[in-house]
């Protein structure tokens, strides 16, 4: 079987981020196109979460983690996005280290250009209605190049925040939509009054400052391993070094924060490198925008997977916390077709965990008939042995 033929896509934008709206931005596309001989080609679009870049997420270069890898080879054609601020896209206002989260400039005391002095763009970066646009850009550009009439969306973590909407505004672009531990905030911001998905405050956001006075935050090494760690209670759940695999995965898409950071532990002198992340203003999706026009879980059938460990997206709802909860998502849901799978033994990082191969396989069976071990609605709890126990 030949190899999916590779093909990085940098695609011309005029960028809607009120950071540099109305400039020339770029738009990052990883092509893996698996099409076989004599076969249309089938798109596939994969979208990143808040703050992994998207080919360290999708296209890890490791061992059979490569989901976007597996898929090409089961004969589809595979894109993966960076959005602006994220990846190889282009990164508005965030090579200046002085317009990091003010409570995290310690983590470049010995940046060598120095990153003390005021935020030079005290605001957010991106927003829900960029995303959605930078969304439609791609799949735009997609269906022009494969000649295809929809496209698959597949989507980690935050990724939910603009492919669910975008599902909804233009469904006859999406021919199916997996979410992977998706986020879901039922309470989340609703859009302007009396609009369905309008900004619902003037763009961009620098109150209060302490949440929107700058345009990104920082991510240690450190703070990875400790964050995933929170999850990992299974035997043989995390391979030993992913964190270094996949650390170093990270930087090679964020060519200037490999160079800024504490240094290297036993390397005086040499950056361990930080991740640098975008911070957004999100808006339009929750309990209200999803039920919409009947159009999630009918003419967009909806995948749902995540793991039992995940402690990130089902949160306790406290007062004065914005609450996350995917059953929650899979309920609003409002048409039939519709699937959710619990996974055990697997937590947020499930991409880079032992079960990414049960993603693997349960995104192959639906991206061919929307359907997962002959099924097509109904929450499923799956066991470490893969047995299956309805939730409904």
């Amino acid at each position: 079987m030949a190899e999916p033929i590779l093909t990085d896509h940098s695609i011309a934008w005029i960028s809607t981020i009120p950071a540099n709206k109305g400039k020339p931005a770029t738009l990052f596309v990883r092509e893996r196109n698996g099409t076989k001989d004599n076969h249309p080609r089938e798109p596939v679009l994969m979208l990143h979460g808040r703050s992994v870049p998207a080919l360290a997420g999708f296209d890890l270069q490791y061992g059979k983690y490569g989901w976007a890898d597996d898929l090409a080879k089961a004969g589809y054609d595979v894109f993966i996005m960076d959005l602006q601020g994220s990846g190889r896209s282009t990164r508005p206002e965030m090579s200046d280290p002085r317009n990091v989260n003010p409570t995290q400039k310690h983590l470049l005391a010995t940046h060598p250009g120095g990153a003390s002095g005021p935020v030079q763009y005290p605001r957010q970066l991106d927003n829900s209605q960029s995303n959605w646009d930078e969304v439609h850009k791609v799949v735009t550009y997609i269906t022009n190049l494969t000649g295809a009439s929809k496209v698959d969306l597949i989507g980690w973590s935050a990724a939910s925040q603009q492919l669910g909407p975008y599902a909804i505004q233009h469904k006859e672009n999406v021919r199916s939509l997996l979410l992977l531990a998706p986020i879901f905030p039922p309470g989340g911001r609703e859009s302007k009054p009396g609009t369905r998905w309008d900004a619902p405050v003037d763009l961009a956001v620098s109150a209060p400052a302490a949440v929107f006075g700058f345009p990104m935050t920082l991510t240690t090494k450190g703070g990875l391993e400790s964050s995933w760690n929170r999850d990992v209670e299974c035997h043989k759940q995390q391979e030993e070094g992913m964190v270094d695999v996949v650390w170093d995965a990270i930087m090679e898409n964020d060519s200037i924060g490999a160079t800024w950071g504490p240094e290297e532990e036993g390397a005086p002198g040499v950056p361990g490198g930080i991740m640098r992340v975008k911070n957004p203003y999100w808006w339009g999706w929750n309990s209200t925008t999803v039920p919409l026009d009947g159009i999630l879980g009918a003419d967009v059938p909806v995948l749902i997977i995540y793991g039992d460990l995940d402690s990130i997206v089902n949160t306790a709802p406290d007062l004065g916390l914005l609450h996350f909860s995917v059953p929650a998502l899979y309920d609003a849901i409002p048409g039939s077709h519709k699937l959710m799978f619990r996974v055990a033994c697997a937590g947020h990082q499930i991409p880079w965990e032992d079960r990414h191969k049960t993603v693997h396989r349960m995104s192959r069976q639906w991206l061919k008939n929307n359907t997962v071990d002959g099924l097509a609605k109904g929450s499923y709890f799956l066991d470490e042995d893969d047995v299956l126990t309805p939730m409904d």
